[in-house]
């Protein structure tokens, strides 16, 4: 399915609404507009045209998952982080964790494939979603994701992100080591 700026409208919280509610709140970003990104391998094709020399850049990459009693959870890591998800479900305490499907991912967090992001949470915090956030954000200067579609990137300082994360209700829960 289209996970692109075209398909925007069709989205619970559009990107363009989104981006206008960052900037109603005094959120800093930069916003870069690119091919679509499927995978972390299409990202780092990109990579170039926006990274700041010398900055701490997280890149992540989001895995919409739930457990066998259908809680869901997103979870940012940083994008070269290995995945093992039953060692993930045994560290977050869950259990065994599977990929949620489209369908459900777009109930519950109102994206499609590809262009899941932590700014999705917009839409997760009400769906009961939980969050968990890659202790690598600590080191991180900017982070790098989806404005909820795949043919746009964001680069949001660290600090805002925090306050995005405040503004919709939403605590992140760190795993892994900084």
């Amino acid at each position: 399915m289209d996970a692109s700026v075209d398909r925007q409208e069709s989205l619970p919280i559009s990107s363009d609404t989104l981006l206008a509610r960052l900037d109603e709140w005094g959120l800093r970003y930069e916003l870069y507009d690119h091919v679509p990104l499927r995978t972390v391998e299409d990202a780092k094709s990109v990579e170039t045209m926006m990274f700041v020399p010398g900055e701490k850049a997280l890149r992540v990459k989001n895995l919409y998952l739930r457990d066998k009693k259908k809680r869901n959870y997103l979870v940012t890591l940083e994008q070269d982080r290995e995945i093992d998800l039953k060692a993930l479900g045994t560290q977050l305490g869950i259990g065994n964790l599977s990929f949620g499907s489209a369908d459900r991912l777009f109930e519950h967090l109102g994206v499609r494939p590809g262009a899941v992001t932590p700014l999705a949470m917009i839409n997760g915090s009400s769906k009961g979603v939980r969050f968990f956030m890659d202790s690598a954000f600590d080191n991180a200067d900017r982070v790098y994701m989806h404005p909820l579609v795949n043919d746009r990137t964001v680069a949001m300082k660290r600090e805002d992100m925090l306050v995005f994360f405040e503004r919709i209700g939403v605590t992140p829960e760190w795993i892994g080591e900084s």
